[in-house]
């Protein structure tokens, strides 16, 4: 039902307000990545209750809205809810779509996924153990998190897959177009690896050897970037990298890969 949620009014937010930066249309990539991925929609589709929550939706409620129409295509029957830690943020529902005050600790709800992009950015390293604990505690027992980070426009995003357990897999994407190298997606990185890219580390040596693979593959730069890239991840996979394979034909360059292969050396997170 549309309307302002009504979750546990004695569960207190956790977490704290974030600039609220948002835009139309700018979580695009990490959405149509989101539709696809097999674990996603089967989470989904499987559901006895298909909650889904856009944890920290910012200023505006576009990303939330547009969120909820591309997860319908999985299953028409998912409810949506926004959840901002900002009281003066949350706004009436609309279209079938939820909004209420919440924070890390999901406001009492059980979803089944929440995506959080861009609000783990404004917090210390330090911090994010804690808050991928409170989150991961908050969902239903199959419930995926979708922790990411973007820039203003949505053309370079960064994200990491979590379930109860802990981390899946981090994945890239960026357009074809306006994005010169992989490693310029670096300024992008999830907080748990941006400082992380330091020789040394995992992400460091995946981030620089997609850029030797992306120049060996100079040669099929005239027939787009969609197909260097596909010519460079098959490089990065003959090194040894488990860059994972998509059999359909991808609109964004897009890099996944399993955590264990960009995991910090220290396993702080």
């Amino acid at each position: 039902m549309a309307g302002r949620a009504k979750p546990d009014q004695l569960t207190k937010p956790v977490g704290t307000i974030t600039r609220g930066t948002t835009g139309v249309n700018r979580l695009r990539r990490s959405d149509r990545w989101l539709i696809n991925n097999e674990l996603v929609r089967a989470r989904l589709q499987d559901a006895p209750d298909p909650l889904v929550v856009d944890l920290g939706y910012g200023a505006s409620p576009w990303t939330t809205l547009e969120l909820a129409t591309r997860v319908r295509t999985v299953r028409a029957d998912v409810r949506v809810i926004g959840l901002e830690i900002d009281p003066d943020r949350v706004v009436p529902g609309r279209d079938g779509v939820g909004f209420a005050r919440g924070g890390f600790e999901l406001a009492g709800l059980r979803p089944v996924l929440v995506r959080a992009f861009n609000v783990l950015r404004q917090y210390p390293e330090s911090a994010v153990p804690d808050a991928w604990a409170t989150i991961l505690s908050g969902l239903a027992p199959d419930g995926l998190l979708v922790d990411g980070t973007c820039d203003e426009l949505g053309r370079r995003c960064a994200w990491v897959l979590l379930d109860r357990s802990g981390p899946l897999s981090l994945t890239l994407a960026w357009d074809p177009f306006t994005v010169e190298r992989p490693s310029d997606i670096a300024e992008r990185l999830p907080k748990a690896l941006i400082h992380r890219n330091v020789p040394g580390e995992p992400i460091h040596a995946l981030l620089t050897a997609a850029d030797r693979a992306w120049a060996r593959a100079a040669p099929h730069a005239p027939f787009g970037p969609r197909v260097r890239w596909r010519a460079t991840a098959e490089s990065l996979r003959q090194e040894g990298f488990p860059v994972r394979t998509y059999r359909r034909r991808m609109r964004d360059c897009v890099l996944s890969v399993p955590w264990s292969a960009v995991a910090p050396n220290n396993g702080r997170t």
